[in-house]
């Protein structure tokens, strides 16, 4: 009886001293110029400036967004990104393509226009 007692104590104990692990992702949310929300849009990140520009070494392969406009990337570093979105003949381009640095172990948000 004593080392159930003890072992659940330590099961409780750890289950307050681990922190969870959460990773750093970046949901995107893409509104046209209008304000209004735009699935299946494509979207591309980037690490560096020089990749955007030739639309090489993408981050992750291109993700669309939902009928809410949004989509997310998954287990990123805590850096700064370059965002190209795309639909049609609708992209972000001009309007906003740095994403500040990400915050670790964070759902980071951002909204994007594209028109």
């Amino acid at each position: 009886m004593k080392s159930l007692i003890a072992s659940f104590v330590l099961a409780v104990l750890f289950s307050f001293t681990s922190a969870p692990i959460i990773k750093t992702n970046l949901r995107i949310t893409i509104l046209n110029e209008l304000g209004n929300i735009e699935d299946s849009v494509g979207i591309t990140i980037y690490r560096h400036e020089n990749d955007y520009r030739e639309e090489v070494n993408p981050v992750t392969p291109t993700q669309y967004t939902d009928k809410k406009g949004r989509t997310t990337f998954s287990d990123l570093e805590a850096i700064e990104y370059y965002i190209h979105a795309e639909k049609g003949d609708k992209t972000n381009v001009g309007a906003g393509v740095l994403a500040d640095v990400l915050q670790k172990g964070k759902m980071n948000k951002l909204t994007i226009i594209i028109e």
